[in-house]
């Protein structure tokens, strides 16, 4: 089994953060489609070895928004 490289490593943290998005906020709903998405993608690229990096940053871009306007909800 190979180590997970600094990006692998990053993706299972957003995914990790996202899925602790509290049930009431506004942006659950949200973050549950982009961990999703994150999750297909991560398969995809496991079975062919190559992602689709576009896709992949775009996801990760939008996931760390929704992880700073729920952290401003929260306050």
């Amino acid at each position: 089994m190979e180590s997970p490289t600094p990006e692998e490593k990053l993706i299972h943290l957003l995914l990790a953060r996202l899925e602790r998005i509290s049930v009431d906020s506004y942006w659950a709903h949200r973050a549950s489609g982009v961990r999703g998405a994150l999750i297909r993608i991560m398969e995809e690229s496991e079975a062919q070895e190559n992602p689709n990096i576009q896709t992949l940053e775009s996801l990760c871009k939008l996931g760390f928004q929704i992880l700073e306007r729920a952290a401003r909800e929260k306050r």
